[in-house]
């Protein structure tokens, strides 16, 4: 697959907005990584705002991607919508300023967009990727009231009943009470 496929020509953009749109499957993901990600269906609309120093660009992507389930290692669907800016400011090297900052040389002819859309749809994947028929038992595991788990001896101290058997350490901490 050629890297034109998700490169903008910004020699021939006038000073106004202009929109793209890119398909990705596949092929896209065997292009920029398919560690996190081997399959999928995607749209990114593109919006380039070409300015006389920068370029302020604006990234929707929507579709799914195939996932495997940590748990059962079963293959489902997960939706990807993501919306993300960056801004391209002409200068004279080619930096990354921040994470929506890119500094682009004057001499640049096209916005290689391919990686960009790679790193928004990687951070839209869950940390812990679940089949949906495990989220509602993940959720209930996450549950506020929680579940406070106490060591023997906390158990002993913790006894209304029983004898306080204080550690030391904790003693001279008390006399700041």
């Amino acid at each position: 697959m050629e890297t034109r496929a998700y490169a903008i020509n910004i020699v021939g953009l006038t000073n106004k907005e202009h929109h793209f749109t890119f398909e990705m499957g596949s092929a896209f993901f065997e292009r920029y990584g398919s560690e996190l990600v081997s399959q999928g269906a995607l749209t990114a609309e593109v919006v380039l705002d070409k300015r006389e120093t920068f370029i302020d660009a604006t990234f929707s992507i929507q579709g799914v991607v195939n996932l495997i389930c940590d748990r059962s290692l079963e293959p489902f669907e997960q939706t990807v919508k993501r919306r993300r800016k960056l801004v391209f400011k002409f200068g004279d090297v080619a930096e990354e300023l921040s994470d929506e900052i890119i500094m682009i040389s004057w001499e640049t002819e096209r916005l290689e967009l391919g990686q960009y859309l790679y790193e928004f749809i990687a951070l839209e994947l869950p940390m812990k990727k679940l089949h949906p028929r495990f989220r509602d038992e993940e959720a209930e595991d996450d549950s506020p009231e929680g579940k406070i788990i106490y060591s023997s001896t906390e158990k002993e101290n913790n006894d209304p009943g029983g004898e306080e058997d204080i550690d030391p350490r904790w003693e001279k901490l008390k006399e700041f009470k």
